[in-house]
Protein backbone atom coordinates (compact mmCIF):
# COMPACT_ATOMS: atom_id res chain seq x y z
CA UNK A 1 0.00 0.00 0.00
CA UNK A 2 1.25 3.49 -0.91
CA UNK A 3 0.11 6.71 0.75
CA UNK A 4 -0.81 9.37 -1.77
CA UNK A 5 0.34 12.70 -0.32
CA UNK A 6 -0.35 16.22 -1.55
CA UNK A 7 2.82 17.50 -3.24
CA UNK A 8 4.24 20.98 -2.68
CA UNK A 9 2.97 22.84 -5.75
CA UNK A 10 4.28 26.33 -5.01
CA UNK A 11 5.92 28.41 -2.32
CA UNK A 12 3.08 30.91 -1.86
CA UNK A 13 0.24 28.72 -0.54
CA UNK A 14 -0.04 26.62 2.60
CA UNK A 15 -3.27 24.94 1.48
CA UNK A 16 -4.98 23.93 -1.75
CA UNK A 17 -8.50 22.94 -2.76
CA UNK A 18 -9.25 19.41 -3.98
CA UNK A 19 -11.35 20.39 -6.98
CA UNK A 20 -12.02 17.04 -8.62
CA UNK A 21 -11.00 13.39 -8.52
CA UNK A 22 -10.01 12.29 -12.02
CA UNK A 23 -10.19 8.57 -11.15
CA UNK A 24 -13.02 6.69 -9.47
CA UNK A 25 -12.78 5.29 -5.96
CA UNK A 26 -11.67 1.66 -6.33
CA UNK A 27 -10.31 2.18 -9.84
CA UNK A 28 -7.01 0.61 -10.84
CA UNK A 29 -4.54 3.31 -11.88
CA UNK A 30 -1.05 3.24 -13.34
CA UNK A 31 2.09 5.08 -12.31
CA UNK A 32 1.90 8.55 -13.94
CA UNK A 33 -1.88 8.61 -14.42
CA UNK A 34 -3.50 11.94 -13.49
CA UNK A 35 -5.81 11.11 -10.60
CA UNK A 36 -6.72 14.39 -8.87
CA UNK A 37 -7.11 18.08 -9.73
CA UNK A 38 -5.85 20.55 -7.09
CA UNK A 39 -6.42 24.30 -7.11
CA UNK A 40 -3.82 26.78 -5.84
CA UNK A 41 -4.18 30.55 -5.64
CA UNK A 42 -2.97 30.90 -9.21
CA UNK A 43 -3.63 27.71 -11.09
CA UNK A 44 -5.15 24.26 -11.23
CA UNK A 45 -2.77 21.32 -11.37
CA UNK A 46 -3.29 17.68 -12.29
CA UNK A 47 -1.41 15.44 -9.85
CA UNK A 48 -0.25 12.02 -10.97
CA UNK A 49 -0.20 8.68 -9.23
CA UNK A 50 3.24 7.84 -7.80
CA UNK A 51 2.81 4.09 -8.45
CA UNK A 52 0.43 1.43 -9.75
CA UNK A 53 -2.45 0.48 -7.49
CA UNK A 54 -6.14 0.57 -6.67
CA UNK A 55 -7.24 4.06 -5.68
CA UNK A 56 -8.93 4.48 -2.33
CA UNK A 57 -9.94 8.12 -1.73
CA UNK A 58 -9.67 9.64 1.73
CA UNK A 59 -10.86 13.20 1.07
CA UNK A 60 -13.98 14.59 -0.57
CA UNK A 61 -14.05 16.94 -3.56
CA UNK A 62 -14.18 20.59 -2.52
CA UNK A 63 -12.17 20.06 0.67
CA UNK A 64 -9.00 21.93 1.52
CA UNK A 65 -5.75 20.02 1.91
CA UNK A 66 -2.17 20.81 2.85
CA UNK A 67 1.18 19.80 1.33
CA UNK A 68 2.18 16.42 2.76
CA UNK A 69 -1.37 15.45 3.73
CA UNK A 70 -2.47 11.90 2.82
CA UNK A 71 -5.60 12.25 0.68
CA UNK A 72 -5.71 8.75 -0.82
CA UNK A 73 -4.06 5.35 -0.76
CA UNK A 74 -2.94 3.15 -3.60
CA UNK A 75 -3.56 -0.48 -2.69
CA UNK A 76 -1.53 -3.27 -4.17
CA UNK A 77 -4.71 -5.03 -5.32
CA UNK A 78 -8.44 -5.05 -4.83
CA UNK A 79 -7.98 -8.04 -2.47
CA UNK A 80 -6.08 -5.83 -0.02
CA UNK A 81 -9.25 -3.76 0.39
CA UNK A 82 -11.67 -6.67 0.44
CA UNK A 83 -12.33 -6.33 4.16
CA UNK A 84 -13.84 -2.86 3.79
CA UNK A 85 -17.60 -2.56 3.75
CA UNK A 86 -19.78 0.11 2.27
CA UNK A 87 -19.06 2.16 5.38
CA UNK A 88 -15.29 1.88 4.89
CA UNK A 89 -12.88 4.73 5.70
CA UNK A 90 -12.99 6.46 2.31
CA UNK A 91 -16.77 6.45 2.15
CA UNK A 92 -17.02 7.57 5.75
CA UNK A 93 -14.87 10.61 4.99
CA UNK A 94 -17.05 11.52 2.03
CA UNK A 95 -20.18 11.01 4.10
CA UNK A 96 -18.87 13.19 6.93
CA UNK A 97 -17.93 15.91 4.43
CA UNK A 98 -21.51 16.03 3.15
CA UNK A 99 -22.86 16.07 6.70
CA UNK A 100 -20.63 18.97 7.70
CA UNK A 101 -21.66 20.89 4.58
CA UNK A 102 -25.38 20.39 5.21
CA UNK A 103 -25.25 21.19 8.91
CA UNK A 104 -22.68 23.95 8.60
CA UNK A 105 -20.42 22.39 11.20
CA UNK A 106 -16.95 23.91 11.46
CA UNK A 107 -13.94 21.78 10.81
CA UNK A 108 -15.36 19.71 7.97
CA UNK A 109 -14.49 20.11 4.29
CA UNK A 110 -16.35 23.16 3.07
CA UNK A 111 -18.38 21.76 0.20
CA UNK A 112 -21.87 22.88 -0.69
CA UNK A 113 -24.75 20.43 -0.38
CA UNK A 114 -27.19 21.41 -3.15
CA UNK A 115 -30.95 21.17 -2.64
CA UNK A 116 -33.03 18.40 -4.12
CA UNK A 117 -32.79 18.16 -7.87
CA UNK A 118 -29.24 19.59 -8.06
CA UNK A 119 -26.83 16.83 -7.19
CA UNK A 120 -23.08 16.41 -7.61
CA UNK A 121 -22.28 20.15 -7.51
CA UNK A 122 -19.11 21.02 -5.56
CA UNK A 123 -18.57 24.51 -4.15
CA UNK A 124 -14.96 25.06 -3.10
CA UNK A 125 -14.15 26.73 0.20
CA UNK A 126 -12.90 30.02 -1.36
CA UNK A 127 -16.07 30.19 -3.46
CA UNK A 128 -18.23 29.50 -0.40
CA UNK A 129 -16.54 32.35 1.50
CA UNK A 130 -17.28 34.80 -1.31
CA UNK A 131 -20.89 33.59 -1.64
CA UNK A 132 -21.52 34.11 2.06
CA UNK A 133 -19.73 37.47 2.16
CA UNK A 134 -21.96 38.87 -0.60
CA UNK A 135 -25.17 37.02 0.24
CA UNK A 136 -25.49 35.39 -3.17
CA UNK A 137 -28.49 33.07 -3.50
CA UNK A 138 -27.38 29.47 -4.08
CA UNK A 139 -29.90 28.98 -6.89
CA UNK A 140 -27.92 31.56 -8.89
CA UNK A 141 -24.76 29.59 -8.22
CA UNK A 142 -26.29 26.28 -9.29
CA UNK A 143 -27.74 27.96 -12.38
CA UNK A 144 -24.18 28.22 -13.72
CA UNK A 145 -24.52 24.53 -14.55
CA UNK A 146 -20.98 23.65 -13.50
CA UNK A 147 -19.89 20.57 -11.61
CA UNK A 148 -17.31 22.49 -9.57
CA UNK A 149 -17.95 26.08 -8.49
CA UNK A 150 -14.71 27.98 -7.91
CA UNK A 151 -14.06 31.45 -6.58
CA UNK A 152 -13.55 32.78 -10.11
CA UNK A 153 -17.05 31.59 -11.02
CA UNK A 154 -18.52 33.55 -8.12
CA UNK A 155 -16.49 36.61 -9.11
CA UNK A 156 -18.10 36.38 -12.56
CA UNK A 157 -21.53 36.40 -10.95
CA UNK A 158 -20.64 39.47 -8.92
CA UNK A 159 -19.27 41.28 -11.96
CA UNK A 160 -22.49 40.61 -13.88
CA UNK A 161 -24.76 41.49 -10.98
CA UNK A 162 -26.86 44.61 -11.52
CA UNK A 163 -27.56 46.85 -8.50
CA UNK A 164 -30.94 46.07 -6.96
CA UNK A 165 -33.64 48.79 -6.76
CA UNK A 166 -33.09 48.97 -2.99
CA UNK A 167 -29.36 49.47 -3.45
CA UNK A 168 -30.00 52.16 -6.06
CA UNK A 169 -32.37 53.89 -3.64
CA UNK A 170 -29.75 53.80 -0.92
CA UNK A 171 -27.21 55.29 -3.31
CA UNK A 172 -29.59 58.14 -4.21
CA UNK A 173 -30.21 58.79 -0.53
CA UNK A 174 -26.49 58.89 0.14
CA UNK A 175 -25.96 61.32 -2.72
CA UNK A 176 -28.55 63.62 -1.17
CA UNK A 177 -26.67 63.87 2.11
CA UNK A 178 -24.30 66.82 2.63
CA UNK A 179 -21.89 68.18 5.25
CA UNK A 180 -21.75 66.37 8.59
CA UNK A 181 -24.60 64.05 7.67
CA UNK A 182 -22.55 62.70 4.77
CA UNK A 183 -19.43 62.28 6.89
CA UNK A 184 -21.24 60.61 9.75
CA UNK A 185 -21.74 57.49 8.30
CA UNK A 186 -24.12 54.85 7.51
CA UNK A 187 -27.87 54.71 7.01
CA UNK A 188 -29.99 54.16 10.11
CA UNK A 189 -29.72 50.68 11.48
CA UNK A 190 -26.34 49.88 9.91
CA UNK A 191 -23.36 49.33 12.17
CA UNK A 192 -19.92 50.76 11.34
CA UNK A 193 -18.79 47.18 10.56
CA UNK A 194 -21.53 46.54 7.99
CA UNK A 195 -20.15 44.11 5.37
CA UNK A 196 -21.39 46.41 2.61
CA UNK A 197 -18.69 48.90 3.57
CA UNK A 198 -15.87 46.43 2.89
CA UNK A 199 -14.38 45.17 -0.35
CA UNK A 200 -12.99 41.66 -0.04
CA UNK A 201 -9.84 40.95 -2.03
CA UNK A 202 -10.00 37.96 -4.31
CA UNK A 203 -7.81 35.01 -3.37
CA UNK A 204 -5.50 35.76 -6.29
CA UNK A 205 -5.18 39.40 -5.22
CA UNK A 206 -4.38 38.32 -1.67
CA UNK A 207 -1.49 36.24 -3.00
CA UNK A 208 -0.35 39.21 -5.09
CA UNK A 209 -0.41 41.38 -1.98
CA UNK A 210 1.78 38.89 -0.14
CA UNK A 211 4.36 38.90 -2.93
CA UNK A 212 4.38 42.71 -3.09
CA UNK A 213 4.84 43.01 0.66
CA UNK A 214 7.69 40.52 0.62
CA UNK A 215 9.37 42.31 -2.29
CA UNK A 216 9.16 45.70 -0.55
CA UNK A 217 10.42 44.18 2.69
CA UNK A 218 13.37 42.20 1.31
CA UNK A 219 14.57 43.87 -1.89
CA UNK A 220 16.23 47.34 -2.01
CA UNK A 221 15.08 48.23 -5.50
CA UNK A 222 16.07 51.10 -7.78
CA UNK A 223 14.45 52.14 -11.06
CA UNK A 224 15.59 53.46 -14.45
CA UNK A 225 13.48 54.16 -17.55
CA UNK A 226 14.34 54.77 -21.19
CA UNK A 227 12.30 56.05 -24.12
CA UNK A 228 12.40 53.91 -27.29
CA UNK A 229 11.40 54.76 -30.87
CA UNK A 230 9.19 51.80 -31.81
CA UNK A 231 7.97 53.07 -35.20
CA UNK A 232 10.05 50.57 -37.21
CA UNK A 233 9.52 47.59 -34.92
CA UNK A 234 5.73 48.06 -34.98
CA UNK A 235 5.77 48.14 -38.77
CA UNK A 236 7.84 44.96 -38.86
CA UNK A 237 5.53 43.33 -36.30
CA UNK A 238 2.49 43.97 -38.53
CA UNK A 239 4.30 42.41 -41.47
CA UNK A 240 5.34 39.37 -39.41
CA UNK A 241 1.77 38.91 -38.14
CA UNK A 242 0.65 38.45 -41.76
CA UNK A 243 3.58 36.22 -42.70
CA UNK A 244 3.59 34.02 -39.59
CA UNK A 245 -0.21 33.96 -39.22
CA UNK A 246 0.04 34.60 -35.51
CA UNK A 247 -0.15 37.83 -33.53
CA UNK A 248 3.20 39.59 -33.24
CA UNK A 249 3.27 42.86 -31.32
CA UNK A 250 5.64 44.95 -29.29
CA UNK A 251 5.56 42.61 -26.24
CA UNK A 252 6.64 39.65 -28.39
CA UNK A 253 9.52 41.69 -29.79
CA UNK A 254 10.61 42.82 -26.32
CA UNK A 255 10.58 39.23 -25.01
CA UNK A 256 12.75 38.09 -27.91
CA UNK A 257 15.15 41.02 -27.53
CA UNK A 258 15.39 40.50 -23.76
CA UNK A 259 16.20 36.82 -24.21
CA UNK A 260 19.10 37.76 -26.48
CA UNK A 261 20.85 39.63 -23.66
CA UNK A 262 21.48 36.66 -21.35
CA UNK A 263 25.12 36.11 -22.32
CA UNK A 264 26.07 39.79 -22.05
CA UNK A 265 24.14 40.52 -18.85
CA UNK A 266 24.00 37.27 -16.84
CA UNK A 267 23.31 39.06 -13.53
CA UNK A 268 19.98 40.38 -14.84
CA UNK A 269 18.72 36.79 -15.19
CA UNK A 270 20.38 35.37 -12.08
CA UNK A 271 18.72 34.17 -8.87
CA UNK A 272 20.02 35.78 -5.67
CA UNK A 273 21.75 33.25 -3.48
CA UNK A 274 23.02 33.14 0.07
CA UNK A 275 25.96 35.40 0.63
CA UNK A 276 27.44 37.79 -1.94
CA UNK A 277 26.66 35.76 -5.04
CA UNK A 278 23.85 34.86 -7.46
CA UNK A 279 23.11 31.69 -9.41
CA UNK A 280 23.43 31.92 -13.20
CA UNK A 281 20.42 31.08 -15.37
CA UNK A 282 21.00 28.43 -18.03
CA UNK A 283 18.35 29.93 -20.33
CA UNK A 284 16.52 33.23 -20.62
CA UNK A 285 13.11 32.28 -19.23
CA UNK A 286 10.98 35.44 -19.38
CA UNK A 287 7.80 35.79 -17.31
CA UNK A 288 5.15 38.02 -18.92
CA UNK A 289 2.18 39.51 -17.10
CA UNK A 290 -1.24 38.54 -18.44
CA UNK A 291 -4.39 40.17 -17.05
CA UNK A 292 -7.71 39.67 -18.85
CA UNK A 293 -9.86 40.69 -15.90
CA UNK A 294 -9.66 37.39 -13.98
CA UNK A 295 -6.57 38.12 -11.95
CA UNK A 296 -2.90 38.68 -12.73
CA UNK A 297 -0.92 35.73 -14.08
CA UNK A 298 2.77 35.59 -14.99
CA UNK A 299 3.34 32.62 -17.31
CA UNK A 300 6.89 32.00 -18.50
CA UNK A 301 8.26 31.98 -22.04
CA UNK A 302 11.05 29.41 -21.96
CA UNK A 303 14.47 29.98 -23.54
CA UNK A 304 13.42 33.22 -25.24
CA UNK A 305 16.92 33.89 -26.52
CA UNK A 306 17.24 30.76 -28.65
CA UNK A 307 13.69 30.12 -29.88
CA UNK A 308 12.20 31.61 -33.06
CA UNK A 309 9.96 34.64 -32.74
CA UNK A 310 7.03 32.65 -34.15
CA UNK A 311 7.22 30.20 -31.23
CA UNK A 312 7.39 33.01 -28.68
CA UNK A 313 4.36 34.67 -30.29
CA UNK A 314 2.51 31.35 -30.19
CA UNK A 315 3.28 30.97 -26.49
CA UNK A 316 1.89 34.41 -25.67
CA UNK A 317 -1.27 33.85 -27.71
CA UNK A 318 -1.79 30.58 -25.85
CA UNK A 319 -1.21 32.27 -22.49
CA UNK A 320 -3.90 34.87 -23.18
CA UNK A 321 -6.40 32.17 -24.10
CA UNK A 322 -5.56 30.16 -20.97
CA UNK A 323 -5.94 33.27 -18.80
CA UNK A 324 -9.57 33.58 -19.94
CA UNK A 325 -10.37 30.25 -18.28
CA UNK A 326 -7.88 30.57 -15.42
CA UNK A 327 -6.61 27.06 -16.16
CA UNK A 328 -2.86 27.62 -15.93
CA UNK A 329 -0.75 24.78 -14.57
CA UNK A 330 1.83 25.56 -11.91
CA UNK A 331 4.66 24.67 -14.28
CA UNK A 332 3.39 27.38 -16.69
CA UNK A 333 3.99 29.98 -13.96
CA UNK A 334 7.25 28.79 -12.41
CA UNK A 335 10.91 29.28 -13.21
CA UNK A 336 11.03 32.80 -14.65
CA UNK A 337 14.51 34.37 -14.59
CA UNK A 338 13.28 37.89 -15.39
CA UNK A 339 9.79 39.40 -15.61
CA UNK A 340 8.23 41.73 -18.19
CA UNK A 341 5.20 43.64 -16.91
CA UNK A 342 2.86 45.08 -19.56
CA UNK A 343 1.10 48.41 -19.01
CA UNK A 344 -0.94 48.83 -22.17
CA UNK A 345 -3.57 51.39 -21.15
CA UNK A 346 -3.42 54.63 -23.11
CA UNK A 347 -1.79 57.53 -21.35
CA UNK A 348 0.64 55.59 -19.16
CA UNK A 349 4.04 57.28 -19.46
CA UNK A 350 6.05 54.78 -17.38
CA UNK A 351 5.42 52.14 -14.74
CA UNK A 352 7.58 50.88 -11.88
CA UNK A 353 7.31 47.08 -11.52
CA UNK A 354 8.16 45.18 -8.37
CA UNK A 355 11.17 42.91 -8.35
CA UNK A 356 9.84 39.44 -7.65
CA UNK A 357 11.56 37.43 -4.90
CA UNK A 358 14.04 35.06 -6.51
CA UNK A 359 14.90 37.49 -9.33
CA UNK A 360 17.25 40.47 -9.57
CA UNK A 361 15.16 42.73 -11.82
CA UNK A 362 11.89 43.29 -13.69
CA UNK A 363 11.07 45.17 -16.88
CA UNK A 364 8.01 47.30 -17.59
CA UNK A 365 6.64 48.25 -21.01
CA UNK A 366 4.07 50.92 -21.83
CA UNK A 367 1.75 51.07 -24.83
CA UNK A 368 3.13 52.87 -27.89
CA UNK A 369 2.17 56.54 -28.09
CA UNK A 370 2.48 59.16 -30.81
CA UNK A 371 4.87 62.06 -30.41
CA UNK A 372 6.04 64.89 -32.63
CA UNK A 373 9.81 65.17 -33.16
CA UNK A 374 11.98 67.47 -35.19
CA UNK A 375 13.02 65.98 -38.52
CA UNK A 376 15.52 68.23 -40.28
CA UNK A 377 13.88 71.56 -41.01
CA UNK A 378 10.42 70.14 -40.35
CA UNK A 379 8.64 67.80 -37.97
CA UNK A 380 7.57 64.18 -38.04
CA UNK A 381 5.32 61.91 -35.98
CA UNK A 382 6.78 58.76 -34.52
CA UNK A 383 5.68 56.02 -32.15
CA UNK A 384 7.51 55.66 -28.87
CA UNK A 385 7.25 53.52 -25.75
CA UNK A 386 8.95 53.57 -22.37
CA UNK A 387 10.85 50.57 -21.06
CA UNK A 388 11.54 50.65 -17.35
CA UNK A 389 13.83 48.50 -15.25
CA UNK A 390 13.41 47.94 -11.51
CA UNK A 391 16.46 46.19 -10.10
CA UNK A 392 17.87 44.85 -6.86
CA UNK A 393 20.57 47.40 -6.09
CA UNK A 394 22.59 44.81 -4.17
CA UNK A 395 23.36 43.00 -7.42
CA UNK A 396 22.92 45.58 -10.18
CA UNK A 397 24.18 49.18 -10.33
CA UNK A 398 22.71 52.13 -12.20
CA UNK A 399 25.35 52.09 -14.94
CA UNK A 400 24.68 48.42 -15.65
CA UNK A 401 20.93 49.10 -15.77
CA UNK A 402 21.45 51.92 -18.29
CA UNK A 403 23.63 49.68 -20.49
CA UNK A 404 21.05 46.87 -20.37
CA UNK A 405 18.24 49.23 -21.38
CA UNK A 406 20.47 50.75 -24.06
CA UNK A 407 21.02 47.33 -25.64
CA UNK A 408 17.27 46.68 -25.58
CA UNK A 409 16.64 50.03 -27.26
CA UNK A 410 19.23 49.33 -29.94
CA UNK A 411 17.64 45.95 -30.72
CA UNK A 412 14.12 47.39 -30.92
CA UNK A 413 15.14 50.40 -33.02
CA UNK A 414 16.98 48.13 -35.50
CA UNK A 415 14.67 45.09 -35.40
CA UNK A 416 15.43 43.64 -38.84
CA UNK A 417 19.15 43.37 -38.07
CA UNK A 418 18.47 42.04 -34.57
CA UNK A 419 16.15 39.29 -35.82
CA UNK A 420 18.56 38.34 -38.57
CA UNK A 421 21.34 37.87 -36.00
CA UNK A 422 19.14 36.15 -33.39
CA UNK A 423 16.58 34.16 -35.39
Amino acid sequence: MTDFRVPKLNNNDTSYVLVEWLAEDGQAVRDGDAIVLLETSKATEEVEAPSDGVLRRLLAEGAECEPGQVIARLLASADEDAGETAAGPAQQVAGKASQHAVEGKPGGPQTAAPPGGVSGVIVTAPARELIEAHGIAMDRVYALGRKVIRRTDVEELLAAQEPSPAAAGDADADDAQTGDAQADASPAGDSPDDDAQWITLSRAQQRTAEVVERSRREIPAAFTAMNVDVTEVLSLARDLTRRLRTLVGLPEMVVKATGGLLDRFPMFFAAPGPGPRARRAATADVGVTVDVGRGLFIPVVRDAGNRPLAEIAGDLVGFRKTALTGSFRERDLQGGAITLTLHTHDGIVFAVPIVFPGQTCALSLTAPRSEVVQDGPGFAVRKSATIGLAYDHRYINGRDAAEFLGELRTALESPARFLTENG
